[in-house]
């Protein structure tokens, strides 16, 4: 069994972050990963990577465990990528935010506790399992026709131990923004990353995300009065977004969410919201669906003060990918499904797994044909009579199409590794 050389050529852009030793064998594990079809665990991998019994299996476990490598390191030169490929230079970066459980249940699983569960079935919305913070970068990919949201930096979230998920997420961000100092960054989250961790960004920096049902918010701080006194830092209370609502200016406006566009009110207020982010100018954009009764249908806070209340409500929906994202992680590329325990090898796997779609994605920008993929489905599946574009499973298939038939390959297997025997390669490793 080979590694495709058109990967190779797209995880060029990742050898700086790993010795040769350690790229060779994250190369092979993404081979497993994307061309495997039972469940992920680490061995999973180098079974499906064609490497059981031709290496010793203990150097897989050591990458995520042992090797000296770090995963931010690797999610800013994925993140790198993405942008140089699929965002127009000079155009603003859309980041989405969110948090999703990995299922995990033995005692000495690093990191995992009984927390939130999105997915968890019942009224306690409770499960184990360790919780990763994900930021993914939104953006449209021409052969898929749609928005998706690409993994690219991850944090585990041990809950009473670990800072904030909403400071997490800020420190990403930051790093983020450090890594690409001539992009504009728009950063979309649900209600649970609002929080003070957002005061402060920088001017081209903007945070987007839903308001709480009871934040009360203030008008702008108004001029000096000239009177004696500290001076006002906010304005007369304006009240709850309902509140606002009731006597609001809407204007029609036509927005496009979730791939559809209709026909919308929207209210603009400039103010600030004091209990989340103290003195930081915000605008609330209140949004009222034609067919609904109620006085406001969504409430969004922005810190961007300048683009439109239409597109700041479309930046907002464009968070859903990531959601998205996750689940096609989950159960196509089976993130989560590796049983590490350690605290290296549990903060490293499962982030790993995920980029991996990031990793898919860019392969078959490279490496892809659509045009022959569509055709082959629709022979194959003639009901699909309405298949416009590839999905996620046919860019899958074609990494496997490609990795049985390429005549091409980079290397053989034994070769890549510089080893025959697996004595001889785990000593090496």
């Amino acid at each position: 069994m080979t590694v495709p050389s058109s990967l190779l050529i797209v995880l060029e852009v990742l050898r700086p972050c790993f010795t040769a030793p350690s790229f060779t064998t994250m190369a092979v594990l993404v081979t497993g990963v994307l061309s495997g079809n039972s469940p992920r665990t680490v061995t999973g991998m180098w079974q499906a990577a064609g490497l059981a019994g031709k290496a010793h299996w203990s150097r897989a476990h050591r990458f995520f465990s042992r090797a000296v490598w770090d995963l931010d390191q690797v999610g800013l030169a994925l993140a790198r990528a993405v942008v140089a490929r699929f965002v127009p230079r000079g155009a603003a970066v859309t980041l989405a935010v969110d948090d999703t459980l990995f299922h995990r249940y033995g005692k000495k699983v690093h990191g995992a506790k009984y927390q939130h569960d999105g997915s968890a079935k019942g009224r306690d919305g409770i499960g184990r399992g360790n919780c990763f913070v994900i930021i993914g970068i939104v953006v449209t990919v021409p052969f898929l026709a749609r928005q998706v949201c690409l993994p690219v930096l991850f944090r585990l979230h041990i809950p009473k131990t670990s800072i904030s998920k909403t400071e997490q997420a800020r420190t990403m961000v930051d790093l983020f923004a450090q890594a690409l100092p001539d992009r504009v960054v728009h950063i979309v989250g649900d209600a649970l990353y609002r929080g003070p961790a957002w005061r402060g960004l920088p001017a081209r920096v903007t945070f987007t995300t839903r308001l709480a049902a009871n934040a009360v918010l203030y008008g702008p701080q108004p001029p000096r009065t000239g009177k004696r006194g500290h001076p006002a830092w906010k304005g007369e209370r304006l009240g709850t977004a309902a509140e606002m609502a009731v006597c609001a200016t809407w204007t029609r406006a036509r927005v496009t969410r979730y791939g559809v566009t209709k026909d919308v009110d929207l209210a603009v207020i400039a103010c600030l919201w004091w209990g989340s982010l103290h003195r930081t100018p915000i605008r609330v954009v209140l949004v009222r669906d034609l067919d609904e009764t109620r006085p406001c249908t969504l409430a969004l806070a922005s810190t961007d003060l300048t683009t439109s209340a239409e597109h700041l409500v479309a930046r907002y929906a464009s968070r859903w990918s990531i959601e998205q994202s996750i689940k096609d992680g989950k159960n196509l590329l089976g993130a989560g499904d590796a049983q590490n325990r350690l605290p290296a090898a549990v903060e490293r796997t499962t982030p790993l797994g995920l980029a991996n779609l990031t990793i898919l994605v860019l392969w078959y920008d490279h490496a892809g044909h659509p045009a022959a993929d569509l055709n082959s489905r629709r022979q194959e599946a003639p009901w699909y009579r309405h298949k416009r574009h590839v999905s996620i499973e046919d860019m899958i298939t074609a990494f496997r199409r490609t990795r049985i038939t390429s005549n091409t390959a980079a290397q053989g297997t034994s070769a890549l590794l510089g080893e025959n025997t697996p004595t001889s390669e785990a000593t090496a490793a």
